[in-house]
């Protein structure tokens, strides 16, 4: 497995990441043993970075790469979990980032994860009632007491990015970023290089649909949370699969799978980049990883860059309650 490093905070990680949101029935069914068997067979082939949060099934994503990380399979990951993505009162999304707050949330990982240190350590979205500063400060301090690395952040915008950096070195951002969804080219990613800063994808594809696998609903399940999402709803889901029907073609051409194409194309936009492609299954492990083997000239990117225009996808990228969460 290639190795990359995370801007210039020295922590090296394989190319590929494996995203573990997905292993808690939020897409359908979950076998758990095929779930455990897939982060075991993802770190025993080189692919070391693991990505949870508190926030997915309320901890019970934790819960389950403990055990996914038993029998030594801990020491074979860098591991990376996310604070702050909460559920206010009112049952509305919210952010959470008061110090006492991401003390206690660090704490309660580290339990449920069964660990004594996390790796990486992310605001997983940004509070805007409480200053930057306060939170980076607190995320510091645990740091300081051993318990976390490296911190990251997560759809933070430019000017916090720059203000959290100025309290303690920011590893990663994480942040969506797919052939079908490139906003972060603009403003977000040149920050993050500015600053050496890594930059981690999330739903690098497209949730589902650069896979060529999703048509219309009816490929989704009923309890699939991809419904509740805009680009997926009736009418938007057909527009968005015709238009990523070019990266079906080109990997035809390529000897490839769309899947193993739309992240090496994110791979080829620089080495700082990392995506965390996420599954739920060693199958669908097995094709991402392979990803890594496919070659693009950086032509053969922009082309496919160009024929996938992301500025034409049909609806917003979260439901309306959780956009203003994004980019502050």
């Amino acid at each position: 497995m290639q190795r990359r490093r995370l801007g210039s905070s020295g922590l090296e990680v394989s190319a590929l990441g494996l995203g573990c949101m997905a292993m808690t029935n939020l897409y359908g069914p979950v076998d758990d043993a095929e779930a455990i068997a897939t982060v075991r067979a993802a770190l025993d082939a080189g692919a070391d970075f693991i990505d949870t949060a508190d926030a997915y099934a309320d901890g019970k994503n934790e819960e389950l790469l403990r055990r996914a990380l038993a029998d030594g399979y801990r020491a074979k990951a860098v591991l990376a979990s996310k604070f702050g993505n909460v559920k206010k009162a009112d049952g509305k999304p919210g952010a959470e980032g008061r110090p006492e707050y991401v003390i206690d949330a660090c704490n309660r990982s580290l339990a449920r994860l069964g660990t004594d240190v996390i790796d990486l350590y992310y605001q997983h979205r940004v509070d805007v009632d409480v200053p930057i500063e306060d939170t980076v400060g607190a995320m510091k301090r645990l740091v300081e007491q051993g318990k976390v690395r490296y911190l990251g952040l997560s759809e933070a915008g430019p000017e916090t990015i720059r203000r959290a950096a100025a309290v303690h070195p920011i590893a990663a951002l994480q942040t969506e970023y797919s052939l079908w969804c490139r906003f972060v080219e603009k403003d977000i990613l040149p920050v993050c290089r500015e600053l050496g800063i890594g930059f981690v994808p999330y739903s690098p594809l497209g949730r589902g649909m650069l896979t060529g696998a999703i048509a219309s609903l009816a490929d989704l399940g009923e309890s699939d949370r991809r419904r509740d999402h805009p680009r997926f709803h009736q009418g938007n889901i057909e527009s968005n699969a015709a238009l990523v029907r070019p990266l079906t073609e080109m990997a035809k051409d390529k000897g490839c799978t769309p899947s193993q194409l739309a992240l090496a194309w994110l791979l080829a936009q620089g080495a700082d980049v990392v995506p965390i492609p996420g599954t739920k299954r060693r199958t669908h492990l097995q094709d991402n990883l392979a990803a890594t083997g496919v070659k693009l000239s950086a032509e053969e990117a922009a082309v496919l860059a160009r024929a996938i225009d992301d500025t034409q996808v049909a609806g917003a990228r979260y439901p309306k309650v959780q956009l203003g969460l994004l980019g502050v």
